[in-house]
């Protein structure tokens, strides 16, 4: 078995509170490689922290602890802020959920994505202009020369999210986190910009986590799944599996969603089971 780009044991994330240290995020471990990894739950499950977390870009007041946080034979425990720095963006980017709060509204889309770009490459301006045009048609923005040259009020949500795609791939980063990137998007955008993203992480041979709360976007887009219920993973599953998924939240997650083979008058509300909490975790027989 290949050598994982990620691997995260044990992964704690806690805040402080008047009743004391509350965890956000309990114990969760995983491996990611060059693939698509799913991590989905309702909100405040864990998830988002999570992806943070492994670009140290929680809040201060968060206290984060971990076994284990290996990228790529770097130590992330031990990285400084100077060398973490070095990797956030270059060799790890976070694609956002908004790209409005995201992009800078000061700043025209084509110096942002050559700014990114001369920071981790050590590139002259003149070239880092040419890799954002190239990268702009990468993502499919049609006349990338004249978007090159807009300020972020003036795109739309799917092209603004095309452009922090372009902004967040330009450095040809080795993992790439993307936080519900397709939330804000009606439904036909949302396949055109996960099409492209799909493309590019595989021309690049990048690995990908994809943070959504989406269970069949999921299903269709990833290769393997992490389910997060209260902080902690209660199921790894394949993608391809999610259908017959055995833990029941899962599956009661699955129940609610709507299905057109089968109408009802009222989807159904997951029951939550005070034992799931701490209860065991339903992993793959052998994980990938």
């Amino acid at each position: 078995m290949a050598e994982p780009l990620l691997s995260v044991r044990d992964l704690r994330i806690a805040f402080p509170s008047p009743a004391g240290l509350v965890e956000a995020v309990r114990g969760v471990s995983f491996n990611v490689g060059r693939e698509k990894l799913g991590i989905v739950g309702e909100s405040g499950s864990g998830k988002s922290m999570t992806g943070r977390a492994l670009l140290k870009l929680t809040p201060k007041a968060a206290q984060v602890t971990a076994a284990r946080l290996d990228f790529a034979g770097i130590d992330l425990n031990a990285a400084s802020e100077r060398r973490m720095r070095g990797i956030r963006g270059g060799r790890i980017s976070m694609i956002m959920q908004d790209p409005k709060y995201s992009l800078n509204p000061l700043m025209r889309v084509g110096s942002q994505i050559a700014e990114a770009c001369r920071l981790h490459q050590r590139v002259g301006a003149r070239e880092a202009a040419a890799k954002s045009l190239a990268m702009l048609e990468a993502v499919h923005i049609r006349e990338p020369k004249r978007v090159f040259d807009l300020y972020p009020h003036e795109v739309s949500g799917g092209m603004g999210q095309r452009i922090m795609i372009a902004m967040m791939l330009v450095t040809g980063p080795d993992l790439i986190i993307a936080d519900e990137p397709t939330s804000a998007l009606d439904v036909t955008v949302r396949r055109q910009v996960l099409s492209i993203l799909d493309e590019l992480v595989t021309q690049q041979g990048a690995g990908l986590i994809f943070i959504s709360h989406d269970l069949n976007l999921v299903a269709e887009f990833c290769d393997r799944v992490l389910v997060m219920y209260a902080g902690r993973i209660v199921e790894e599953l394949h993608a391809r599996d999610l259908h017959a998924a055995r833990h029941p939240y899962t599956q009661a997650l699955l129940r609610s969603l709507p299905r057109l083979e089968a109408p009802v008058s009222q989807l159904a509300v997951p029951t939550r089971d005070p034992a799931w909490r701490d209860g065991p975790t339903y992993r793959l027989e052998a994980s990938s």
